[in-house]
Parts: C-alpha cells; sequence; structure tokens
C-alpha cells in the first residue's frame, strides 16, 4: 500500500518542524528517514501514523485521504524506540493485546500470534514476561505485536536505537528478511546512516523539516545533492577541500576510501600522517597535507605510523564538485579540479 504527502506542514508552537513537505512511498518499499535530531523525521512519521495534527497538506495511505482519521483507522502497525510492553503481561497476551480489544475471534488472534511468534522466532518465550527477556527478545515482541495487525504500511520510530551493538546488527539482519517476506510498506526512522544504508531501498535525508535527497542507498552516498548530505553520510565524513574548477571557486569532496597512500617522493601530493586507527580489518590514517585535515582508509597492515611522510593520489572520478556558496552539487567532472594547496 503507497503512501502519499502531500506540502505538508507541522507547527509546534511558535516553531516550524515540518514546511510544506511532499513524499511518496510505493507500496512495498522500504523507505527510510534519515537526518540527525530535530530535524522532523520522527514528527514526519508520527503525522503519518495519526498521532500529532497537521497544520496544512494532507496524508493519504493506499489512496485514501486519513489527514484527520484516527491511528486505528489508517491500517498501520507502529514500532517505537521503547518497548512499551505491558509488564504483567506474557508475550502472548502483550501481542494479542490489541486485537481482544478489537473483538477479533480468538481462533483468529491464535493463527495470527501463532504465524508473527514463528516470524519472529518468539514461539518459545509466549509465555514468559517481559521481564524475563533481553532487549532484543522485548523489541521482537514489540515488532510482533505490530505484526499481528497485519498492516500493509509498518511504522518504526528509532526502534533498535536502546540496544547494543550485536542486537542491533542481529535485529537489522531480521527486519531485512521480514520486509522480504511481508512484502509490506514500511517507513523507518533512525539517525544511524549504517542502519539506513542496510536496512532501506531508498533513503530520504532530512535537515530543518526537509527533504535533502531521497534516492537508493547508493546513488545518495556516491551523488549526495549538498555538501549536507555528502557530509553526514560516511564515517569517516568525506574530506572537503577548498579550490577552484574552470576558473570557478569549488569544493571537492572525496571520500577516505577513494584517497590511495603511496611512498613519499612517488610524485603525488605529500602529507604527514598525524593519527592511525586501527579498525580491524582497515584503518583511518588521518593526514595533513599543507594544513589540510584529510582521512583516508587504508588495508590494516602497520605500515603507516604518526608523523611518516606519503603521498596522496585521489580518484578524480569518484570525487564529486559543489558551489561554496550554495552548497549544492555541481554538474561536471572533478578532475579539472585545482586544490589551493597545488
Amino acid at each position: 500500500m503507497n503512501v502519499s504527502i502531500k506540502k505538508l506542514s507541522v507547527r509546534m508552537g511558535a516553531n516550524t518542524v515540518l514546511s510544506d513537505l511532499d513524499l511518496d512511498v510505493a507500496a512495498g518499499e522500504f523507505l527510510v528517514l534519515l537526518g540527525p535530531s530535530g530535524c522532523g523525521k520522527s514528527t514526519l512519521l508520527h503525522a503519518i501514523a495519526g498521532l500529532i495534527d497537521v497544520d496544512a497538506g494532507g496524508v493519504e495511505i493506499g489512496g485514501k485521504d486519513v489527514t484527520w482519521a484516527d491511528p486505528k483507522d489508517r491500517g498501520i502497525g507502529m514500532v517505537f524506540q521503547s518497548y512499551a510492553l505491558y509488564p504483567t503481561m506474557n508475550v502472548e497476551r502483550n501481542m494479542s493485546f490489541g486485537l481482544r480489544v478489537a473483538g477479533v475471534p480468538k481462533t483468529e488472534i491464535a493463527t495470527r500470534v501463532e504465524r508473527a511468534s514463528k516470524m519472529l522466532q518468539l514461539d518459545a518465550l509466549l509465555s514468559r514476561k517481559p521481564a524475563q527477556l533481553s532487549g532484543g527478545q522485548r523489541q521482537r515482541v514489540a515488532i510482533g505485536r505490530a505484526l499481528v495487525r497485519e498492516a500493509q504500511v509498518f511504522l518504526f520510530d528509532e526502534p533498535l536505537s536502546n540496544l547494543d551493538a550485536k542486537l542491533r546488527t542481529e535485529l537489522r539482519r531480521e527486519l531485512k528478511a521480514l520486509h522480504r517476506d511481508l512484502g509490506a510498506t514500511m517507513i523507518y526512522v533512525t539517525h544511524d546512516q549504517v542502519e539506513a544504508m542496510t536496512l532501506a531501498t531508498r533513503v530520504a535525508v532530512m535537515r530543518g523539516g526537509r527533504i535533502q535527497q531521497i534516492g537508493t542507498p547508493g546513488a545518495v552516498y556516491a551523488r549526495p545533492a549538498n555538501m549536507f548530505v555528502a557530509g553526514f553520510l560516511g564515517s569517516p565524513g568525506i574530506n572537503f577541500i577548498e579550490g577552484a574548477a574552470a576558473g570557478a571557486p569549488a569544493v571537492l569532496g572525496v571520500r577516505p576510501e577513494h584517497l590511495a597512500l603511496h611512498p613519499a617522493g612517488a610524485g603525488h601530493p605529500e602529507a604527514e600522517v598525524t593519527l592511525v586507527e586501527a579498525m580491524g580489518a582497515h584503518e583511518v590514517v588521518w593526514l595533513d597535507l599543507q594544513g589540510q585535515k584529510l582521512a583516508a582508509i587504508a588495508p590494516s597492515t602497520g605500515a603507516h605510523q604518526m608523523g611518516d611522510r606519503v603521498g596522496v593520489r585521489m580518484a578524480l572520478d569518484r570525487a564529486v564538485l559543489f558551489d561554496p556558496v550554495s552548497q549544492e552539487r555541481i554538474e561536471g567532472p572533478a578532475g579539472a579540479f585545482q586544490a589551493r594547496w597545488r
């Protein structure tokens, strides 16, 4: 089921959180709303869910205008950051509570709970109380509670942010598989770019209540629309280098993995190694190139030490150019770029 947002505006007191926002989510898509805290991504999700009132614009789900419909009438399932489980109820009762309140027949409830619990590997835990579960298991129950509604649209509001790194990785894989198996539309809010890049069919990067860019994870990463998007994605962040292209001021954006390090004296611009961060299979090498701080990713061979001099070669065919004033991407080859240090 598709979701369509038209000219949506939301104000909180004197503050405009969302302004004239348009967004179309295709049926069966996994769209991730990505951005820093306060950018409006959770507000947008809550507006889709009907948890907050909008000041202008509309929300359509499956072609039906639901702008002023109650959350229960929108055909959605929602999973929050906090598990919000009933502590006195076991897993089965937590998952089935909404169905029981809605008067769904007992046999139908049992069928739905069984189906969801098997999908989420909860079938052996149905008699346990939340206090007897790990954080990952509790979040699975919260997801299961949404699944039993058999909605066509699922909304996730930073559901993994309270989990440790290992559990986040495991549940990311499970959510990806869940989307594949259900074929439902999923809209997912996060500030974690790893979640966005691994889960999404498309990513919408937000800032200041507006969508800066929307596209596949690969396209947004490789061809960022502006310097904000370029800088927000990637760890370590993209290198910005001031200079000129075709005679006009420009900023070159080149990602750390697109810098190659060579022995000094090989004819490349030379930099001093200021720090080396071991990351397991690779290392992040921080450089000072005539006052310009750069980060490069290199194999973790131990070849680079603080104080070393190295040659730096940039893969300009992978780099992007930006206008230093508007900060928007400039179309054109980066090969003509001239850095200020040259």
